[in-house]
């Protein structure tokens, strides 16, 4: 279980599926909250109920929250965190993004159609650069801290599929560039933070 609360004025959690990141982020949440009378939090989703199963775990994310953190406000936005940052973000106001991985998702998803691309069609696409330049800039400029929620999905095999192999890929540089710019970059296993870039 995640004890250290203290914040950072930007930070990175990464992980694999069920690590506790989320839960890390909430903790941070809360500490934030009860640090001050004036301080607002608010959570950025970046999931899309595109199933049945999502809409279920959409649905569990939030009953978690409600519970756990009932006064940070919850606002969806799938594609333009940019913005979201530029809105929400301020001196008083952590904003908690989760999780940054659904948001590639959807920029790819958004980029290539929903009926995929020809095999042949070039993977990188310029639309994810500037959303991916623009959230950068927007966290470097961030008036108050952020928390960023992101997975890390290339510790295993290599995957098959051209598509798959190359959102490892677009995924693992996403959170490089992240972890460039973020004060602090925390890592998730078991539900315990190692901190691997910044002040513990």
């Amino acid at each position: 279980m995640t004890t250290d609360t203290t914040l950072a004025r930007s930070e990175l959690i990464v992980g694999g599926q069920k690590s506790g990141k989320s839960r890390r982020a909430q903790d941070l949440a809360k500490a934030w909250l009860a640090r001050s009378s004036g301080h607002r939090a608010v959570l950025v989703a970046t999931a899309r109920g595109e199933d049945g199963e999502m809409r279920e775990r959409i649905k569990r994310h939030q009953r978690d929250r409600l519970r756990d953190v009932p006064a940070m406000v919850t606002m969806e936005e799938p594609l333009e965190l940019a913005r979201a940052l530029h809105t929400h973000n301020r001196s008083d106001t952590l904003v908690v993004v989760d999780c940054v991985t659904l948001w590639l998702t959807n920029l790819l998803w958004q980029a290539h159609g929903a009926e995929g691309t020809d095999a042949g069609a070039p993977v990188a696409l310029p639309d994810v650069a500037a959303a991916t330049a623009a959230l950068l800039q927007a966290l470097e400029g961030a008036a108050g801290p952020v928390v960023l929620v992101s997975n890390e999905i290339g510790l295993g095999v290599v995957p098959m599929g051209r598509e798959v192999r190359a959102f490892v890929d677009a995924l693992g540089v996403l959170n490089q560039q992240l972890a460039g710019v973020c004060e602090r970059v925390t890592l998730m296993a078991a539900g315990l933070p190692l901190v691997l870039k910044g002040a513990a």
